[in-house]
């Protein structure tokens, strides 16, 4: 068992909240080797992460319960020393993919990927090269509920704790995306919220913008409008035309979703509500 921890906090803000849980960290013989916290001013929420070293999960989760009670305090204890078990849904488009993979086999991500799903063939000797399982799912819109189905199926095989839409072009049942609520992370190539659906950067020419960009967020039921977790922009011009802009987004699009998973995978972000409190 490990002997550290990442504590995720949130509850409404009052006195004595950092001195009760530093209590309970030095109750357990831990040590706190870095804190940040935030208070949100408009909810009157306050939000905490801590890094803590010589104290297990278990004794944690034991002794933050009372002070958990006492505050109305959310308490999420996570094992930094568990790499989290990660599915990558693509379609035809490569670029997110092929830059998740390099990154993960470059050690970047800290994470194991037991299984690439895909409605296209296109990507499977890339991923048989970079020594990961890949499962061709096709489907029509006749087959649609068959095909997610068999996608739930091996994602709950693989026991996945993040699926990452690495550009996947099909849109998930209200089913599949509440069974892993906070725990499916898309890239939109678009500045949400404006100009959602199809064809985003040939809306965003048409109306002439200086800048386009990506959101990374979590998938809800309602289409493109999760909790953002991180978002970018690059300048463009009228000289740029559609094609331009879409090559210019793909740039982006890679590493803003790489962002968001590495701090997905590291415990640094807090949900609530339809925003999200990302630490550094």
């Amino acid at each position: 068992m490990s002997d550290r921890a990442v504590l995720l906090l949130s509850c409404p803000d009052r006195r004595g909240i950092a001195a009760g849980v530093a209590e309970a960290i030095l109750a357990t013989g831990g040590n706190i080797v870095h804190a940040e916290q935030h208070i949100d001013s408009s909810s009157g929420r306050f939000f905490q992460r801590i890094d803590v070293e010589g104290a297990s999960s278990d004794a944690l989760e034991r002794h933050m319960a009372p002070v958990a009670e006492r505050f109305g305090m959310r308490c999420d204890v996570r094992d930094p020393a568990r790499p989290a078990r990660v599915a990558v849904l693509a379609s035809r488009q490569p670029h997110c993919l092929y830059d998740l993979l390099g990154r993960w086999r470059a050690g970047e991500l800290d994470a194991e990927i037991p299984v690439v799903i895909s409605n296209h063939p296109d990507h499977a000797e890339f991923c048989d090269f970079m020594g990961v399982p890949y499962r061709h799912l096709p489907v029509t819109p006749d087959t649609k509920a068959d095909q997610e189905a068999e996608l739930a199926s091996v994602l709950a095989a693989a026991e996945v704790d993040l699926v990452v839409l690495a550009r996947y072009m099909q849109i998930l049942s209200p089913e599949l995306v509440g069974r892993y609520r906070d725990r499916i992370i898309n890239i939109h190539h678009s500045f949400l919220p404006a100009f959602v659906g199809a064809k985003p950067y040939h809306q965003a020419h048409e109306r002439g913008v200086k800048v386009i960009g990506v959101t990374a967020h979590y998938a809800t039921e309602d289409l493109d409008e999760g909790p953002i977790i991180d978002q970018d922009v690059v300048r463009v011009s009228h000289r740029d035309e559609p094609e331009d802009l879409v090559r210019k987004g793909r740039d982006l699009e890679t590493v803003v979703l790489a962002r968001a998973v590495k701090a997905h995978l590291e415990h640094r972000i807090l949900v609530t509500g339809r925003r999200t409190v990302v630490f550094g």
